[in-house]
């Protein structure tokens, strides 16, 4: 690991994870790839307990935004979801992912939102679509419309759903002890601004 990069684990915090194609190559670049990197994704969550808050997949990178998993490491839930990925994506005789990952630490609500933001306008940005709602490889449609997707996003609306349906709320107690005490939860449309 570089000297420079350093990773705090077991805070209990998000982490905003980027990772990319090897040698930063559109190898996510079909339709296909995509929706078996959100099926990996999902896969990946809950074999190892991890709580998704948002995503991206893009042609040549993806974002999460993520909790550490409840069983093994943040390193090795990633080395899975990598592994799986690459297995039914293949790309054609060479490696599918660049070894690193960027990892920073979510330590606000201010940073969660601004990180989701930056996630849902990303595909907007590269000029892939018009707005963040026709990118269907995004958590943004679950903010914004309160869809569900193939990865089950962990959010205010889906801790209100297993209240109501009286699931544990591990998740949801975390969420809400992030909650600043002097701020108020955002709309949930807020992430696209």
């Amino acid at each position: 690991m570089p000297w420079s990069l350093k990773r705090f684990h077991q805070t209990g915090q998000l982490h905003f994870i980027t990772f990319s194609c090897y040698r930063r190559a559109a190898l996510l670049n079909t339709p296909e790839a995509r929706a078996a990197f959100e099926d990996s994704l999902e896969r990946v969550r809950k074999w190892y307990g991890l709580f998704v808050t948002g995503y991206v997949v893009m042609p040549e990178h993806v974002h999460l935004l993520m909790s550490e998993p409840e069983r093994a490491s943040l390193s090795i839930a990633l080395q899975m979801l990598k592994q799986i990925v690459a297995r039914k994506v293949g790309a054609e005789g060479g490696p599918l992912w660049q070894r690193r990952y960027y990892d920073l630490n979510i330590w606000s609500e201010r940073k969660r939102i601004e990180k989701l933001r930056y996630m849902h306008r990303n595909p907007v940005e590269r000029g892939f679509v018009e707005k963040p709602e026709d990118w269907r490889w995004s958590s943004f449609r679950h903010y914004a419309f309160g869809e569900t997707g193939t990865v089950e996003i962990e959010s205010e609306g889906t801790v209100r759903k297993k209240e109501q349906m009286g699931a544990p709320l591990k998740a949801a107690r975390r969420l809400q002890d992030e909650q600043p005490q002097n701020e108020q939860p955002h709309p949930p449309a807020s992430p696209e601004g």
